[in-house]
Formats: C-alpha cells, sequence, structure tokens
C-alpha cells in the first residue's frame, strides 16, 4: 500500500499546486511575449511564493503529526519517481496530441512541443508557470526529505556538508520562486513550445534529477569536509548567483525601462534605429553570463556535499553544461536571425560567449 501510495504522491502534489495555484490570490503581471496577431503582452496571475510555502508547510504538518515520516520521499523516491515519469508522459501527450503539427515530424512535435504557451482561464493558470512552480516544489520536498533521512540516519555524525548542500539547493529555489516574475523574460519563455521537454522535463526530471548530489550522499557518512572549505565552496555558490541573478534582473529592468540604472550600472547600448542591445554590466562580460552563473552555483552545490570523486554527484553541473552550452548556440543563431548587421556588431563588441576571456 505504501508503494502504490509513493508512485501516486507526485501527482497528488500536482493536482494539489494546480488548485492552490488557481484559488489562492495573485497578481496580475504583463509578460514579455505578444500575442499572435496581436501586439499585446501575454498576461500572467503570479502566486508561486504562497504556493510554494503553502506545499511545504502543509507537508511539515503531515509530517510533524505522524501521518507519513520525515523521509517519506526518499524512503519511497523510487516509487515517486516512477509515478512522475508516468505522469510527465501522460502530460506531454495531452500537450502534444490535440494540436496540429509544427513540423513534419510527430517526434520532433512531441520532444519540443506544438503549442507555445497554453493557458487556462484567460491565464489565470499558465503551463510554463505551473509547470516550472511544480518542478521547483517537487524538489525542495524531495531534499528535504532527503536531508531528514540523513539526519535520521546519523544523528549527531550527520555531514554539515549536505545540510549546507540542501540549504543552497533551497536558496536556489526560493530565489526563483521570488523572482517569478523576471523569469518570464528569460529563455523558455520566450523561445519554447510546451512539449516532453519541457513538460517531462518539469514534472520528472527536474525534480527528481536535480536533487542527485543528495540523493546520492545522504546514505553516506560525513566526508568531515573542513569548515574552511565548505565557506569557499559556498562562497562559489554565491558569487554565481550574483552573476546569474544579476543578469537576469539587469536584463529584466532594461526590458522594463531601458534607461533605468541597476546597481549603479547605466545601461550602455548599441541600436540600428529599430532594435537595441544592451552591452554592459553583467551582460558586457559574456553574451550569456547567467549560464556561467547557473554552472558555478550547481558546482558550489556538489562540493558542498564533500565527495569530490563520486560520480553521481557531478551529473548535475555535468547536466547544465550539456544544456546551456547548445542551448547558447542556439540561442546566437536566433539572435543572428532577429538583430541581423547589429548582432554582428554585438558579437564583436561582447566578444566571449559564456566564459569570460576564455570562451
Amino acid at each position: 500500500m505504501e508503494k502504490l501510495a509513493g508512485f501516486f504522491t507526485p501527482a497528488l502534489v500536482y493536482v494539489f499546486i494546480f488548485v492552490l495555484n488557481a484559488v489562492m490570490p495573485g497578481r496580475w503581471v504583463n509578460g514579455y511575449i505578444t500575442r499572435k496577431n496581436s501586439g499585446e503582452k501575454l498576461t500572467y496571475r503570479l502566486n508561486g511564493f504562497l504556493v510554494f510555502f503553502t506545499v511545504v508547510f502543509t507537508w511539515v504538518l503531515v509530517c510533524y503529526f505522524g501521518f507519513v515520516p520525515w523521509d517519506w520521499f526518499y524512503e519511497y523516491r523510487w516509487y515517486s519517481l516512477a509515478g512522475a515519469i508516468a505522469f510527465g508522459l501522460i502530460f506531454s501527450f495531452a500537450m502534444v496530441l490535440p494540436f496540429p503539427g509544427v513540423t513534419h515530424s510527430f517526434l520532433t512535435d512531441f520532444f519540443f512541443g506544438r503549442v507555445e504557451n497554453p493557458q487556462l482561464w484567460k491565464g489565470r493558470i499558465d503551463a510554463k508557470v505551473w509547470l516550472y512552480l511544480v518542478g521547483a516544489t517537487m524538489l525542495e520536498l524531495n531534499i528535504l526529505s532527503f536531508a531528514a533521512h540523513h539526519s535520521i540516519a546519523y544523528g549527531d555524525q550527520a555531514s554539515a556538508g549536505i545540510y549546507l548542500a540542501t540549504a543552497l539547493l533551497s536558496f536556489f529555489i526560493i530565489d526563483y520562486i521570488t523572482f517569478e516574475e523576471v523569469h518570464l523574460y528569460t529563455y523558455d519563455f520566450f523561445a519554447e513550445r510546451v512539449g516532453f521537454k519541457l513538460g517531462f522535463g518539469c514534472i520528472a526530471f527536474y525534480p527528481f534529477f536535480y536533487s542527485v548530489p543528495v540523493w546520492s550522499a545522504v546514505d553516506l557518512p560525513d566526508a568531515q569536509t573542513p569548515a574552511y572549505l565548505l565557506v569557499i565552496y559556498g562562497l562559489i555558490f554565491f558569487v554565481s548567483w550574483t552573476l546569474s541573478r544579476g543578469a537576469n534582473m539587469q536584463k529584466y529592468f532594461f526590458k522594463k525601462d531601458p534607461k533605468r540604472v541597476f546597481l549603479g550600472i547605466a545601461p550602455k547600448t548599441i541600436t540600428d534605429g529599430d532594435k537595441t542591445l544592451l552591452v554592459n554590466g553583467f551582460w558586457g562580460l559574456s553574451r550569456h553570463i547567467n549560464y556561467l552563473g547557473e554552472i558555478g552555483m550547481a558546482i558550489g552545490i556538489v562540493l558542498c556535499v564533500g565527495h569530490p570523486f563520486m560520480l553521481w554527484p557531478w551529473l548535475y553541473p555535468l547536466y547544465y553544461i550539456a544544456l546551456l552550452f547548445p542551448r547558447q548556440a542556439a540561442d546566437d543563431k536566433r539572435c543572428a536571425l532577429k538583430y541581423g548587421a547589429l548582432w554582428e556588431q554585438y558579437a564583436k563588441k561582447v566578444r566571449y560567449r559564456i566564459i569570460p576571456y576564455i570562451y
């Protein structure tokens, strides 16, 4: 019975998030995307912060009153993963099959999706917003449960590095939820459709794979990582976070108000009289400095875990490298088509793609 409950737990969590997302108070905002055949901005109703903490608080209450153990998501992790995979596949087919094809290949359509910005009830529920909220919340439940398992197993001998890695991952998640509106201006929202890649990715891959650094080490004893190294690893994380969050915020404010000063940085631009590109601050360091920040945060988390020669934790930053380097190439091609000669001028001015002075 517990195994069956573990299988259906992700679906129950996702439905709970859907209901909360629909009924809890939220604020309406305009995004970056314009509606098809219109200059009108797509609107979104955002309440991710409230929904996220309601779900986590509910889980804490359920555990506190003894309905399930604190390490439920760890004990039944494989069954939950199987349930998330099944739900992710069902969602992916549901988001692809009813819509007309956009390529000559069903597999391509299934993977990338056919519809760009599906919404319900005039934007009250947005598929992309809900998907990222689902992934972030389920990831948080997983890592909290995994850390609880480590605490139960080792007590006073538990690893400070495991707790720090869990705290940094939680910070990463809460940071995303806090700046929910900012991410309406990122690549996923304006350049991707909703299919297997995004749907299955957020429902099954994101909440389970991103937990791999903690998942792979919670049954291991304390690695005895010196405190000064944990401080250094934490600094790696927060310096990288500064690059990622700073770049996203600078771009967000520039899109909202091209003259706005951000962190004392007055925007400098190049223009062809029609289109304009930002060329200083974070975006003067490289064309995708935010990608470097995301990779660096993942490296900081893995190092905190305390087992640098174990392969499994390193799958997390390696995934970011495999995802973001091809995305950079695809985004540069898209920008070259969109901006033409202006992009060539920009590429000469901001020479490095991701890593300043290296790549």
